[in-house]
């Protein structure tokens, strides 16, 4: 029993140590192929509008409805303690150092980065990347960075307009549903919010972008399997990706936000 368990916990961990050594070595083949030739411009911005403008309602209707909830449920907490003029900057550091960015990465996750396994997963199982690097077509060059450029470039995007979407709707919650004062709504909120809270933000945006696409293409690009191989691919990325984002975000907010 003893030596069953630690045969699984090792063969665990080598799964794990192969999986971490094959996407650094596919990011490192991405980055050479970046600097070392020529860009698909077309491409790129195909995939920028894929992946952002394609995103915008998904990405307005998950900030107004978060921005909504944060208010009221701020309400609720402050008002037991007299001190309600403080949902201004509970909502708007929220938006801005974490609902945003994360939930506008969450929100890309599924719709764009599993379209990206799919779609370079079903072009493996059909060799059609084969029959690129048969033509001497690198396939880093036209399929991945593109799309992890793309999704870099484009999230913190995104990530402001989910945050200013929440933003405004706590402010409508605030002012005209719970009937907190505009004037003192809006001036804690320049009291207590600095700068460095929105680019911080913004930076999760960046790096949360690189990863997710970065999950996406390299599932896709490895697939295995047929059909059913496809499928597996797919979840694997979007679980593996929501998983990535989160700890991250963790990681992140540590590194940035405490002293």
């Amino acid at each position: 029993m003893l030596m069953r368990t630690i045969d699984n916990v090792g063969s665990v961990v080598l799964d794990l140590c192969y999986f971490m050594g094959s996407v650094g070595l596919f990011v490192q083949e991405m980055v050479v192929t970046l600097f070392s030739t020529r860009l698909k411009v077309k491409k790129l911005f195909y995939q920028m509008s894929y992946i952002g403008i394609g995103s915008v309602s998904i990405v307005f209707l998950v900030g107004v409805a978060v921005g909504a909830v944060l208010a009221l449920q701020s309400y609720v907490g402050l008002n037991r303690f007299g001190s309600t003029q403080f949902i201004g900057p509970i909502v708007f550091l929220s938006m801005t150092r974490e609902f945003g960015p994360v939930f506008a990465a969450i929100m890309v996750i599924g719709r764009a980065g599993s379209a990206m396994t799919a779609e370079l997963g079903s072009m493996r199982i059909s060799e059609q990347i084969d029959a690129l690097q048969t033509l001497s077509i690198n396939p880093f060059q036209y399929l991945i960075v593109p799309r992890v450029l793309a999704a870099t470039i484009i999230l913190p995007f995104l990530s402001i307009l989910c945050s200013f979407f929440g933003i405004v709707a706590g402010y409508v919650t605030a002012v005209y549903l719970l009937a907190i004062n505009p004037d003192t709504y809006m001036e804690t909120i320049r009291a207590n919010v600095q700068m460095s809270d929105i680019t911080n933000g913004l930076i999760k945006a960046v790096i949360f972008g690189f990863l997710l696409a970065v999950i996406a293409t390299y599932k896709g690009y490895v697939t295995r399997g047929g059909a059913k191989g496809l499928g597996m691919s797919t979840t694997q990325s979007v679980v593996l990706a929501n998983v990535t984002i989160i700890a991250a975000d963790y990681i992140l907010t540590s590194l940035m936000f405490t002293k």
